[in-house]
């Protein structure tokens, strides 16, 4: 047994700053660690809000561009929302997975199943325009490519992990996940390893980057918290990096579709 206590420190930084379509990131990330007094480690973890990294990608779109289809409008008349973000939805998913009114739960392109294919209209600079946020186009590709700016301008090896809530099916409340991840395992496999009694491991598989996500959440905040980037110090971990979209379970596994 371990002969010093385990420590995690979970740090939001402050005072960090609206973000805009084209924004810089990684130099933002930076300037707020030494804000923080606390630069950038080896094996430290950046968690970032969805938010931020949508809108630095540009993926905010004002609603009055937006013309819906005749099925945006039938399925807008069921759940009592607005036909042009209905429209939006629909554009960013494979199918509807559940219709009622005020709920419209579908299975996003990027296979997540999740209310309104993630797109939000809550703590968006809408300048006075009826603007809604999608999701990040591909949010491992997104997470790799702010873990190399990282890297290049701190010399830090870090994890990246962009968080987004979720809703889940059988219990009440959002929780922060992954949808993106680089520079760490989103999914560890742990089959096959022994307990504290030697027996081996069957099915435990662990969500890693879930887990770090629903911390970085307790600091984050869903309202008005401002606190979009936390850094998590003190983790560690064996496995290789993976991807956030090995945490999707395959078709073949889902006992529910």
């Amino acid at each position: 047994m371990p002969a010093t206590p385990a420590r995690l420190e979970l740090i939001a930084l402050p005072d960090f700053p609206f973000v805009n379509q084209g924004d810089d990131l990684s130099r933002l990330v930076v300037e707020g660690v030494a804000r923080a007094g606390v630069p950038l480690q080896d094996g430290d973890v950046v968690v970032l809000a969805q938010k931020i990294v949508s809108k630095a990608e540009g993926r905010l779109v004002d609603l009055a561009a937006i013309e819906p289809s005749a099925e945006a409008k039938t399925l807008a008349s069921q759940v009592l929302k607005d036909p042009r973000l209905v429209e939006l939805v629909l554009r960013e998913s494979r199918r509807v997975v559940r219709a009622r009114p005020h709920v419209l739960i579908v299975e996003h392109r990027l296979g997540l199943i999740m209310a309104n294919a993630g797109i939000d209209q809550s703590n968006v600079d809408s300048d006075g325009r009826d603007v809604a946020l999608l999701l990040p186009d591909n949010p491992d590709a997104s997470a790799e490519s702010l873990r190399a700016r990282l890297h290049a301008a701190s010399g830090a090896a870090v994890g990246v992990v962009i968080n987004d809530s979720f809703g889940r099916p059988w219990r009440r409340g959002t929780m922060g996940i992954a949808i993106g991840a680089a520079g760490l395992p989103a999914l560890i496999d742990r089959r096959g390893d022994p307990d504290l009694f030697g027996r081996a491991l069957q099915v435990t598989m662990i969500g890693f980057a879930d887990e770090i996500a629903a911390s970085a959440s307790l600091l984050m905040g869903p309202a008005d918290e401002g606190r979009p980037v936390v850094l998590m110090r003190g983790l560690t971990w064996r496995a290789p990096p993976n991807p956030a979209a090995e945490l999707l379970r395959p078709e073949t596994e889902d006992l529910f579709r």
